[in-house]
């Protein structure tokens, strides 16, 4: 099985594919795109884009927080990410006394720039193809579990052989379901300061009513600086550190964008599976979204209920509503395209096709008629275990934050050092500045009972059953929380200071709340995951082989590899699109339709005077279209997904017109199948950024340091 894929990755890159804005590709292996892509019109070699040895676009590139991307636009270290990149550490930093989120924030110079424990960027130093030697022993085996140990044996050979320095990070990384593997060399920084951020009215505008809809009016931007030891190299969090100097960063052109430009996204991507089985998308259509959907339903109620009462909740919760929302938002979106779109049908085609050529050769019968009818069995199973695996991590670890108390708790329990150090006291007090304590208990009960009503019960352990069973679920559940040594924090931090591990054990003996979480920890690590593990795990053995198969049944085309967390290169053209029957969307918004939006009653929508005198005044500087309106936003045909937030939009030149923020709503199944018709990014325009950091925020001084082409 192995032996076939050194002779068929030669061919990987070979043709052109069909579809010139689709796909996420792999930085060193453009040279099969170059010319695509100067075909579009691009001016510019692949070495700019990707190189080792010279200074390239890949070195003003990082991963933002693990989940972003951001772009630096400055020889010192100034870094642009989108606002809902920066917005925990914007919300981490807010209080009532100074509440950023509804006023924003400006340092005015680097000593008041703020700096983020925890956040971190990483570049990458080095990427290399390494699947013949990933390989190597495979090559004739047809078990699985031999295969995948003869991979990992070669992996950690070759990672042993790589030489790196302490400041560096090593890693090898599976694509096309483990049928290529590249090693990748990368360096990640700590020091990473809050330079600024638009008020939420500006950077978060229109909320979750048009979060994934165009047309869009956010300026959906943050500023951040990256910080380097005086040898310009990553170092821990110091006042005696110094703006990073970087081996690149982009100009900012404000010529202005037109119909039809070239247009390229460079970013970290995260996950997109576009060589499903129709299986599973069936199951994602008809249960897995709407599962998920209907559980982030009843905490969005709760959460949104709770902000609507008090700035202080708003504050507290502002996060954890926005990135409960998203993906809520987006699967609804991703159920509809794939409707439209006749989804399952397609993918049916598709198999019917394979099943053929499958057949028409005694080789092909004998290695792959197996895996679809593997599919047939092992997805009904697969669909069993999500529904339990769902509804318990969709409750437990993303739905309750008493869950998260339940972890510090369990952890001051089982810590070998002295208690303190103070690390457990912050944890603490992180934890509770976030939460209302109403709010939290109101979060619990609703969250565990719809738990209770959904799952199966022959997964319950004898412990869940009996609480399940209780005729007045409402108040035992509301006594087990504010009865709780959990939500005690005086106690708590009695326990820390005095280092009274006993004392703890003793109270969390009979403290309900605690021995709830940890009977149903129990019950996940017992029961839910390892039936999950252990048919997910078939299920992705299958899906490699499928892989293996569709690789030689394909041979001659081009295929990029689902999108992994890992740096890509995707590409297309500045347009708008019909996003229905007698509908066609312009591709360019403008500070018009912010003023129409305006509305002092809803928070989302509450334009700043300042904003709005602007406007009246067309005080727009240098900034505005020849025709005098203000620009926003964008769309264009680029292949993006989740993670590529705050990822640069590069002209034809390299240099930065946009920040991409975001999908158009009837495209957001574009993670699973791609509709050139109706897949588009949406993109900040450079322009307003600037209009708002110079006439807006007044923080012109920043524009300084960046290279503005005109």
């Amino acid at each position: 099985m192995i032996r076939q894929f050194k002779f068929l990755v030669l061919f990987l890159f070979a043709a052109i594919y069909s579809n010139a804005r689709e796909g996420m590709w792999i930085p060193i292996l453009l040279d099969q795109n170059i010319e695509e892509m100067r075909e579009m019109g691009f001016r510019l070699s692949i070495e700019d884009i990707y190189c080792d040895c010279v200074a390239s676009m890949k070195d003003a590139i990082v991963q933002f927080g693990g989940g972003c991307t951001g772009e630096l636009i400055s020889s010192n270290g100034l870094l642009v990410t989108n606002y809902h990149c920066g917005y925990r550490q914007i919300q981490k930093h807010s209080s009532l006394e100074n509440d950023y989120l509804t006023n924003g924030f400006w340092a005015m110079n680097l000593e008041e720039e703020l700096p983020n424990p925890a956040l971190t960027v990483s570049f990458i130093v080095h990427m290399e193809d390494v699947t013949e030697s990933v390989m190597e022993g495979a090559d004739t085996l047809e078990n699985l579990q031999e295969i995948e140990s003869i991979k990992n044996d070669n992996i950690s050979k070759i990672l042993y052989k790589v030489d790196v320095d302490s400041l560096q990070n090593k890693t090898i990384k599976p694509f096309f379901e483990g049928n290529q593997y590249f090693l990748i060399i990368s360096e990640t920084f700590k020091d990473v300061r809050l330079v600024g951020a638009p008020p939420s009215s500006i950077g978060k505008f229109g909320g979750d009513t048009d979060n994934w809809m165009w047309p869009r009016h956010t300026g959906d931007f943050s500023l951040f600086r990256i910080y380097a030891g005086k040898d310009n190299r990553p170092a821990e969090y110091s006042p005696e550190n110094v703006p990073y100097k970087p081996r690149h960063f982009f100009p900012i052109d404000i010529g202005g964008i037109s119909e039809g430009d070239f247009t390229m996204i460079f970013g970290f991507p995260g996950r997109t599976s576009e060589y499903l089985p129709s299986h599973a998308l069936k199951m994602i259509i008809e249960q897995r979204n709407p599962e998920r959907i209907a559980i982030r339903d009843i905490k969005l109620n709760i959460l949104n209920e709770a902000m609507n009462s008090s700035s202080e909740n708003r504050i507290k919760y502002a996060a954890k509503a926005a990135s409960t929302s998203n993906a809520w938002k987006k699967w609804q979106g991703e159920i509809k395209g794939l409707r439209r779109l006749n989804a399952v049908e397609k993918k049916l085609e598709k198999e019917a096709d394979f099943i053929k050529w499958v057949k028409a050769d005694s080789i092909r019968m004998k290695k792959y008629r197996g895996i679809l009818p593997a599919f047939d069995s092992l997805y009904p199973l697969l669909e069993k275990a999500l529904h339990e695996y769902d509804y318990y991590t969709e409750t437990w670890f993303r739905g309750v934050d008493a869950f998260s108390m339940y972890s510090i708790v369990s952890s001051i329990l089982n810590s070998s050092e002295p208690l303190n150090s103070g690390e457990f006291e912050k944890e603490i007090k992180d934890h509770f500045k976030d939460i209302t304590p109403d709010v939290d208990c109101n979060l619990f009960i609703n969250m565990v009972k719809n738990y209770f009503e959904n799952t199966s019960y022959d997964y319950l352990s004898k412990d869940l059953r009996n609480i399940f069973e209780s005729k007045s679920l409402d108040k035992m559940l509301s006594n087990i929380y504010d009865r709780s040594v959990m939500i005690d924090t005086a106690f708590l931090f009695s326990i820390i200071r005095n280092n009274s591990v006993n004392r703890l054990e003793n109270k969390i003996k009979h403290d309900n709340l605690y021995q709830l979480m940890k009977a149903v920890s129990d019950h996940y690590s017992a029961v839910v995951y390892p039936q999950y593990y252990e048919i997910q795990k078939a299920v992705d053995q299958n899906q490699q082989l499928y892989m293996t198969a569709l690789f030689e049944m394909k041979k001659g085309e081009r295929l990029y590899p689902d999108a992994n967390f890992t740096l890509r290169v995707s590409y297309g053209k500045v347009e708008g699109y019909s996003p229905g029957d007698a509908v066609k969307y312009k591709y360019f918004t403008t500070l018009e339709g912010i003023i129409e939006k305006d509305n002092p009653d809803i928070y989302d929508y509450d334009v700043p005077e300042k904003l709005k005198q602007l406007y009246s005044d067309n005080e727009f500087g240098n900034y505005c279209n020849s025709d005098g309106t203000m620009p926003v936003c964008f769309t264009a045909s680029n292949h993006t997904t989740g993670g590529n937030s705050g990822s640069p939009v590069i002209d034809a030149d390299g240099n930065l017109v946009g920040i991409n923020f975001d999908r158009c709503w009837e495209g957001t199944m574009s993670d699973l199948m791609f509709d050139p018709e109706k897949c588009r990014n949406i993109a900040l325009d450079m322009r307003y950024m600037l209009f708002i950091i110079d006439k807006f925020a007044g923080a012109g001084y920043l524009l300084n340091e960046m290279t503005i082409i005109d």
